[in-house]
Formats: structure tokens, C-alpha cells, sequence
């Protein structure tokens, strides 16, 4: 009868233990670290706590008891396995393990005694391990195009869970697609460890625009990828283009470089050049060059490949050019009047600009010397350019002639107190101005264009001719002028007013004659006629007014 009493407590027990446990709560702890399993979350308060006790499930349902802890007292080990020396506990009731392993992945149960309960806490323990690094191995040497080739192995070590690899090209993530990427995943456990290794293996078959594109492998959902890589992607020449330096404008001289470029990687290294029929194979460089080219080298040009010749790329070249002749050229000398004619050549590539210039001034057009003057003297300067090229000739021209004495001419000064000669010269070389009179220079004129003016001054004393002579080493020539003193110019104006005096009396005399006779006669023909012996009043009135006119300014 006790027995069976007891056998019923023990059940009754057993009830009230399993409606007090509660569901499990799954923890992550790092390997390697120290793992700490919380008890009861803070459910029951420590003051309330009879016992504690932490055992784990060792699997099969078999119980392996790790420690318990009554109140008032400390801790009790009672592990006895390789628990024994990683257990401890907090004084919140959590269990500590230290040094966490991938075997403490089990559940382990707090049990929790009160004043007449008992409650029980399973937790589900999992633990995780970063891989150390991603590595990539085995990498491709070259890709070739269209090639299904194996670019490396992408490998995750010692890792729990095993890590999930993907592929990225320029940082987009590649997907196997059972054509032109290939995408191979194995896992290995280690037995020691329990920790995994993940290799994954890409095979990519390369397109020509994957040169220079970056490769690399990252674990999913951790900051762990590896460092980039780049690959050679060889693919054979498909175009071929000639390439010609310099590029804008190939002038007479310079040095002229034929280029072959390839589309093929890795590029040849030998090529044929044709040049204008004439073939040249070069080794090792893909440049030929030709030194000071002429007007000759203007043509066609060809470049190909070695081994396939029907792959070839061809230019036209033109060769810039200019020459130019003037005649004549120098110094020229020629006299005033003569016509110059110019012969004026050019050889060129294109159409030339032609410009000209006297004395660094800018002409609207080209000169014309039909009839040389003074004036034309002076540096000519012709220039003509096609493309970058410029040439020039010139030539210096002085037109000669005589010196001549254009114009003589006096004039009364402005304060009156003498005279002043001005002599007006032609002639070149600058002709050389005397004068035949002794007077005061007043200056000379620039001598501009053939032309000098000279200028004295002087008071003569008695009525003079003046000479100017002019003279340079083709000739002389002098020309007079009359020069009065102010004694006889003023005796001339006496004489001159005397002389009007006298013509106004004259003029008045003649005048009143001619009124005496046309009234006579006008009186004769009254009679004739029985008319009145009286003219017109106002035909009257109109001559003795002219009469009175004529009296006063011989009056005066």
C-alpha cells in the first residue's frame, strides 16, 4: 500500500513537472566564444528560487547533469565529462560554456524549484562559424572567346552552417544558365570539427567585351567576398585599320609613320606593308615609319597580316606642297615712268591664298606697275599658303628719276614783315634745293614719295628774280620767280589808285557827253514830231543819278 502511494505521488509529480515546462527557445552562439544560456528570462524571481539545476539531452533521451545550486549556497559541479571544467553560472541562473563547439548543438534544460513547484526551461542550441576567408584558386591564364573555360574556385573554409557563394562580374551577380556560365557547388564536412567547406567553381565562356572585367565571389548574407581578378580574353583579328601620323596634314619634309592595328588579343607582331607597290614585312612592332617624305610619296597605302593576307587595311595619302618663283626678285631700280612686270609661279598640292604687302601694310590686291611713280618705291612681300605651309619672296623697288622743280610760288607773311619763297621738288634720289637769294630756311619738307617742299624767307630791298634750282645725280633743273621790294610795291599802289581816280573822271565825262547828245537828239525829234520838248522823267532821273555815282568815287 505505500508503494503504490508512492508510485502515485511520482506520477503526480510527473504531471506537474511536464504542464511547467515551457516551449524551447533556440539560441546562436559563435564558435570558439563564450556561450551563455539564459534560465527562465527573469519569470521567476531570484528570492523565490529553492533550487536550480542545468542538464543537457545527450541524446537517445538519456539526461547528462551538468551542475545545480541551491539557495545560500554556491555551485556544484556535476558534470563529468568534458562539461566538468567548461560550466559555470551566472547569478541570473544563465549557463556558461566556454570555448563554444559545434557538439553543443543540443538542448539543454534549466530546472527551476520553487516553495511546492517545479518548472523546467529547454533551450535549443545551435552554433554558427564564419569562414576565416573566401580564397579564390585555380584561376584561368586566359579566356578565350566563346570557350566554355574554367575561370577558378571560389572557397569558403570551416564555416557552420556550410557559407552560400555567388559570382559576381563588375559587381553584377552572375547565374548559371547552362550555356556560356557554369556554376559547380561542393560541400565538405570536416570530421574532426564538424565545420564545413564550400568550393564553388565557375566556368565562363568569354566575350570580347569582357576585357578588362572584374571577377570576384562573395558569401551570401556575410561581409565576407574575395579580392577581384581580371583575365586575358584572346580572341583572334577580325578588323585591321592603318593608322597614319600625323594625322591632320603630311607636309613635304616631315617624317611620315604607317601604323597596322589589330583587333585580335593578343595583337600580331609582324605585318606587310605596301608601299606603293613596294612590300615591306616588319617583326615584332607594328610601325613603319618613312623619313622626310617628298610630293612623290603621295598615293595609296596598304598594311596586312603576315599570315593572312586577305585581312588588310589600306589609306590614301597626300603629300602637301608648295613652291612659288617671283621674277623679278631682289633689288630692283627703275625710272619714273617705266612699267615693271611681275612673273609669278606657283607649285602647289591644293589651291593656294596668295597675299601681298608694301612695307608691311597689307595691299587689297596684287600691284600693278604700268607706269612707275614715285610712290611705288618700296618692299614688296607676296605670300602664299596651301594648308600649313607658307612661302614667301619679295623684292625691293625704288623708282628713279631727275630732280624737277614742280611749282614756285611768294607769299606775304603773316606779321607782313617780309616774304616768304616756297619751292616744290620732284625727283629721286632726294634732289638737293639752293636758291639764288640769300634768305632764312624755314624748314624742309620729309621727302616722301619723290616729293620735297622748301621754304625762305626774305626781304628784299629791290625788285629781284629768285632762282630755285634743284639737283640729285640724274639731273637738275631751276625755275624764277619775280620778288618786289615794299618800296616799289608801294609806289605801285600809288600809281594804281592815281590811275582808278583818273578812269572814274574819264567815265564820267564819256557818260555826261552821251546824256548831252541823246537830249539833243530827243529835242530834234519833238520838233519833228510836234511832241512835247521833254523826255521821259524818269529816264532822266536814272542818268544823273549815274552821273552823281561816277563824280563821287572820282572824288574819292
Amino acid at each position: 500500500m505505500h508503494l503504490l502511494s508512492a508510485g502515485y505521488a511520482s506520477a503526480l509529480l510527473l504531471i506537474a513537472l511536464l504542464s511547467q515546462v515551457t516551449s524551447l527557445e533556440p539560441i546562436i552562439g559563435q564558435y570558439g566564444e563564450m556561450l551563455k544560456i539564459p534560465c527562465n528570462s527573469g519569470a521567476i524571481k531570484a528570492e523565490d528560487i529553492a533550487i536550480t539545476k542545468w542538464k543537457y539531452d545527450k541524446g537517445d533521451g538519456v539526461p547528462g547533469y551538468l551542475l545545480v545550486k541551491q539557495k545560500n549556497q554556491n555551485v556544484s559541479i556535476s558534470a563529468t565529462d568534458e562539461y566538468k571544467v567548461r560550466v559555470s553560472m551566472d547569478k541570473n541562473s544563465s549557463l556558461l560554456i566556454s570555448a563554444a563547439k559545434l557538439s553543443d548543438q543540443r538542448t539543454f534544460t534549466c530546472m527551476v524549484v520553487t516553495g511546492g513547484d517545479v518548472f523546467e526551461y529547454p533551450v535549443n542550441v545551435l552554433i554558427h562559424k564564419l569562414p576565416a576567408k573566401l580564397e579564390i584558386s585555380g584561376e584561368a591564364e586566359e579566356l578565350e572567346i566563346g570557350r566554355l573555360t574554367k575561370l577558378g574556385n571560389c572557397v569558403a573554409k570551416d564555416a557552420n552552417p556550410p557559407a552560400n557563394i555567388t559570382w559576381f562580374k563588375n559587381n553584377k551577380p552572375l547565374e548559371a544558365d547552362g550555356k556560356g556560365i557554369s556554376i559547380k557547388v561542393s560541400v565538405v564536412e570536416e570530421s574532426s570539427t564538424g565545420l564545413s567547406t564550400t568550393t564553388s567553381t565557375l566556368e565562363y565562356s568569354a566575350m570580347k567585351e569582357d576585357t578588362g572585367a572584374k571577377f570576384k565571389c562573395r558569401a551570401d548574407g556575410l561581409p565576407l567576398e574575395s579580392s577581384s581578378m581580371n583575365f586575358t580574353i584572346t580572341y583572334s583579328t577580325e578588323n585591321i585599320m592603318l593608322e597614319v601620323s600625323p594625322q591632320k596634314e603630311l607636309k613635304e619634309g616631315d617624317n611620315l609613320t604607317l601604323k597596322c592595328v589589330a583587333d585580335g588579343n593578343p595583337a600580331p607582331t609582324s605585318f606587310n606593308f605596301h608601299l606603293k607597290g613596294e612590300l615591306v614585312t616588319v617583326e615584332n612592332t607594328d610601325t613603319y615609319t618613312i623619313a622626310n617624305v617628298s610630293r612623290d610619296a603621295t598615293g595609296e597605302y596598304k598594311c596586312s597580316l603576315t599570315d593572312d593576307t586577305s585581312m588588310e587595311a589600306t589609306r590614301n595619302i597626300t603629300v602637301t606642297y608648295l613652291d612659288i618663283n617671283l621674277s623679278p626678285s631682289g633689288n630692283i631700280v627703275k625710272r619714273a615712268g617705266e612699267a615693271l612686270n611681275l612673273s609669278l609661279q606657283i607649285d602647289s598640292s591644293g589651291k593656294a591664298e596668295v597675299s601681298w604687302t608694301k612695307n608691311n601694310a597689307k595691299l587689297g590686291k596684287q600691284p600693278n606697275f604700268t607706269k612707275l611713280g614715285y610712290s611705288d618705291s618700296g618692299r614688296y612681300e607676296w605670300t602664299v599658303t596651301v594648308g600649313h605651309i607658307t612661302r614667301t619672296a619679295s623684292f625691293d623697288l625704288t623708282v628713279e628719276g631727275p630732280a624737277v622743280v614742280k611749282s614756285l610760288f611768294k607769299n606775304r607773311s603773316n606779321d607782313g614783315q617780309h616774304k616768304v619763297l616756297t619751292c616744290e621738288a620732284e625727283g629721286s634720289p632726294k634732289p638737293a634745293v639752293s636758291w639764288s637769294i640769300n634768305g632764312t630756311v624755314l624748314g624742309e619738307s620729309p621727302f616722301v614719295n619723290g616729293k620735297i617742299t622748301h621754304k625762305i624767307k626774305v626781304v628784299p630791298s629791290a625788285n629781284l628774280t629768285v632762282h630755285c634750282t634743284v639737283t640729285n645725280r640724274l639731273g637738275n633743273d631751276s625755275r624764277a620767280i619775280n620778288v618786289s621790294s615794299y618800296q616799289s610795291e608801294d609806289s605801285d599802289q600809288t600809281r594804281l589808285v592815281v590811275g582808278v581816280i583818273v578812269g572814274l573822271l574819264i567815265a564820267t565825262l564819256v557818260i555826261g557827253l552821251a546824256y548831252w547828245v541823246y537830249s539833243k537828239k530827243s529835242k530834234q525829234g519833238s520838233w519833228k514830231t510836234g511832241e512835247k520838248e521833254c523826255g521821259s522823267s524818269e529816264e532822266e532821273k536814272k542818268l544823273e543819278e549815274k552821273v552823281e555815282e561816277n563824280s563821287q568815287k572820282a572824288e574819292v
